[in-house]
């Protein structure tokens, strides 16, 4: 079996088996390819049997650690509810294990109240009879080779030797819907990641500026998609032709306000596709004072440029905080592919990082504004990972 538990969702009240129902439509999503699998829920907690094979559930296992939502993962082996099935459980699931160890202890979990032996009895008699198997053993409560789990739930017992960490989190979908602006760059895609992470479901819009960037570049991009949408069941990208807007910005507009003045252009194209596809916020990878673009005063400026919400999970995070996100959700090594995207072209040499919003505006309007977002709209095309 593969036990799955989960955390916040155990607040929620009245709404927790909407969430719980969720969650379950994502795992089955997850493992929609290891097979037919029976899935209950009880007590806090996902049952998910395999129906084929027990190879089943090592591939269910690695899968279900990029569920958002899900907190352990665990490998159980269930049998009746009583100490002698439970001892005779364990010498067959792990006798070999416990042969070629020294000590161990054993964890109890009694979640079935009317079980007659309480958990530190249950210890007891499962240990005892274990040392009575095994002379190669002792008991070691604070640092054994082994620990046995035993768990007496509601009509059965189940038994293992330890759990792995989920991603934690809210299942994806439960707290609305948002756009993330998804560059080549390390941020972007662990902003994406953390966001998701909260239960919002995502899709990404990717601005594309050929010949300046090359089709290298955009792949490694619809990697970094491929890598997050893993998390959250798939990523729709919104890849947007970004080269003639951003030769006419190099054009028309000061020099020192080219890296804001696309930013606006970014967050309105943003915000066109995204009332169209439902989305109820924005989301960027910027960290306050990280570039010339990230200063307080240059995101009122491009924030000025939307009416929808922008979240920025990354904005008070230094940059060996996100790059250690990174290499946790394995992006990293795609993030530093040495492609360059849209954002370091045509880049100013003295950027202002003091500006006034008038003046950028005034920049922007240098240009036929409304023509060059429509276009950009309609020239994009989506791509589904």
């Amino acid at each position: 079996m593969v036990l799955v538990r989960y955390g916040e969702i155990i607040l929620k009240g009245y709404n927790r088996p909407v969430f719980e129902d969720a969650l379950i439509k994502n795992i089955r999503k997850a493992i929609a390819d290891a097979g037919e699998v029976k899935i209950t829920k009880a007590q806090a907690t996902i049952y998910i049997e395999p129906m084929e094979n027990d190879e089943q559930t090592d591939t269910i296992a690695d899968k279900l650690k990029k569920v958002f939502g899900i907190v352990s993962i665990v490998i159980a082996y269930r049998t009746e509810k009583s100490i002698d099935a439970v001892c005779a459980e364990i010498k067959e699931s792990f006798g070999e294990l416990l042969c070629g160890v020294k000590t161990f202890k054993v964890e109890a979990k009694r979640a079935d109240k009317k079980f007659p032996l309480k958990s530190p009895e249950i210890c007891a008699e499962v240990g005892g009879r274990m040392l009575a198997a095994y002379h190669n053993l002792k008991v070691d409560v604070k640092n054994p080779d082994v620990i046995l789990h035993v768990e007496m739930r509601e009509g059965y017992a189940y038994v293992h030797t330890g759990r792995e960490k989920g991603t934690g989190g809210m299942p994806s979908g439960t707290n609305g819907k948002a756009m993330l602006l998804l560059s080549g760059g390390i941020d972007s895609p662990v902003a994406g990641y953390m966001i998701g992470k909260r239960g919002v479901q995502l899709e990404a819009i990717h601005f594309f500026s050929y010949p300046y960037t090359s089709e290298r570049a955009k792949d490694k991009v619809m990697k970094l998609a491929g890598i997050i949408g893993n998390y959250m069941g798939g990523l729709k990208v919104h890849v947007v032709p970004f080269t003639d807007i951003q030769l006419e910005i190099r054009d028309k507009c000061p020099e020192e306000h080219l890296t804001l003045v696309m930013r606006r252009f970014m967050m309105q194209i943003a915000q066109r596709i995204a009332e169209k596809r439902g989305c109820q916020a924005l989301v960027t990878g910027e960290s306050i004072g990280q570039v010339a673009s990230q200063t307080m005063s240059a995101l009122a400026v491009t924030d000025d440029a939307v009416t929808m919400p922008v979240f920025r999970p990354l904005i008070g995070m230094d940059k060996e905080e996100i790059v250690e996100i990174s290499r946790k959700i394995d992006t990293f090594e795609t993030s530093i592919l040495p492609y360059e995207d849209c954002c370091t072209v045509f880049t100013p040499k003295h950027p202002t990082t003091k500006p006034k919003v008038e003046k950028i505006i005034a920049s922007q309007n240098l240009l036929d504004v409304e023509k060059l977002i429509n276009e950009a709209v309609e020239g994009t095309v989506i791509e589904e990972y």
